[in-house]
């Protein structure tokens, strides 16, 4: 059963880690999907690996024009738009006296500025009862070292969740925020962990979360999926922690 047939799905960020993950399985659920990442190569190197005919637009989320452009090439192409994951994130883990306003800049600009302008640019071609989805942090309500700014950045995005699930209710679109707990990505080597401190970490993280290992991406995917199709239809203005219980400890 294609749980996603003949859904158009935008994903930011889709290029890499949880992003890819959910492309990947928004595609073999019959969805047509567009991907967004800021390097043509790494794009176009993901658009491989997930198949079934996805394509990429390549820019920065960062950019406003840059949703606007999205939105009417999908409207153009497509007629409209049914899922919209805002996706596109970076992190940077600095204690808050050593923050840089450049950190924090960048962080907030991708974080919280680029899915406010692309959730404000995207909505409009959306057809009614469509799906959004940010991906939160479960950093925005547990606290954790050095992720203040990083924190704060998600901690706004599922404000605006909250709002738009309001907002948008005359359309029927739903919108949910998917927070992750620690997961297997490349991102980890982005934190500066290298490969032989990798082990030691992902053995510190397991001891912190109820199920005993870190998440894996593909489960993520599985949980957006959730929130995308209609397993999801009566769900609104949530957080689901995809997390292992980490959230409780």
């Amino acid at each position: 059963m294609q749980r996603l047939k003949d859904k158009v799905a935008v994903i930011t960020g889709g290029n890499s880690g949880i992003g890819k993950a959910t492309a990947r399985l928004f595609a073999q659920e019959g969805a047509q999907v567009i991907i967004t990442g800021r390097r043509q190569e790494v794009v176009d190197q993901a658009l491989e690996e997930i198949g079934y005919n996805a394509i990429g637009i390549v820019g920065d989320v960062t950019d406003v024009r840059y949703h606007r452009t999205l939105a009417e090439k999908v409207e153009d192409r497509f007629g409209g738009l049914d899922i919209y994951m805002a996706n596109a994130g970076i992190i940077n883990l600095t204690p808050s006296h050593k923050v840089t306003l450049e950190e924090y800049d960048g962080q907030f600009a991708t974080n919280t500025r680029g899915v406010f302008f692309g959730v404000q640019a995207m909505e409009p071609v959306m057809r009614d009862g469509g799906s959004i989805i940010i991906t939160g942090s479960l950093a925005a309500t547990k606290v954790l070292p050095d992720h203040a700014v990083y924190a704060g950045s998600k901690a706004a995005v599922a404000a605006f969740a909250k709002n738009w699930a309001i907002e948008f209710k005359s359309r029927k679109i739903r919108v949910n925020i998917l927070s992750p707990g620690p997961v297997e990505t490349a991102i980890l080597g982005k934190l500066g962990i290298s490969d032989a401190d990798r082990l030691a970490f992902e053995s510190r993280m397991a001891s912190l979360i109820p199920a005993g290992r870190m998440g894996q991406v593909e489960e993520l995917a599985r949980a957006a999926l959730f929130l995308a199709s209609d397993g999801g239809s009566f769900v609104n203005g949530i957080e689901l922690h995809v997390d292992g219980g980490m959230a409780l400890t």
